[in-house]
Parts: structure tokens; sequence; C-alpha cells
């Protein structure tokens, strides 16, 4: 999950102003983690989980990951998968 945090938001979660990293491609993928919330903000808020909250969007990506692998994240894997692949 480091290498993929890597790969998606260069560890950030926040701008240099303090607003919420957003995906350049995907305006809806947000954060660290860049969690779509078109396909996954309904699921965070019946968890209790905001995902524009670092601690809470890792949360999340942690339950998504244990649920459906690295498969929410395949788009970004060119960067991560030879990494991953390594271990």
């Amino acid at each position: 999950m480091i290498q993929i945090a890597r790969c998606e938001s260069t560890f950030r979660h926040t701008l240099a102003d303090g607003t919420v990293l957003r995906g350049v491609v995907d305006q809806r993928d947000t954060g660290v983690m860049q969690i779509n919330t078109h396909y996954h903000g309904e699921t965070a808020e019946k968890l209790g989980l905001d995902l524009t909250d670092l601690h809470d969007n890792l949360a999340y990506a942690r339950s998504l990951y244990e649920r459906q692998g690295t498969q929410p994240w395949s788009a970004s894997a060119p960067c991560w998968g030879q990494t991953i692949a390594m271990r």
C-alpha cells in the first residue's frame, strides 16, 4: 500500500493551501490514497469515515484492500506493480 500511495499522491493528502488533494484525471479521487467518492463515498459514510480526513482515508483504503486487493488502484499499476512484485 505504501508504493500505491507513492504513485497515487506522492504521499500527499493535502495541497500547500490545506485543501484536500483531488485527482487530476478524476476530481472525485480524494486524498493520499485517491479514493474515488463516486464509487466509495456512500460506503465510507456508512462506515463513519470521512475520505477528506487523512486517517479515515487510510482506514478506508485498508478496508478496500482487504475486500478487493489492489484492483481499485489498477490504473496506477504501471507505477507500483513492479515494486510490489519484487517483494
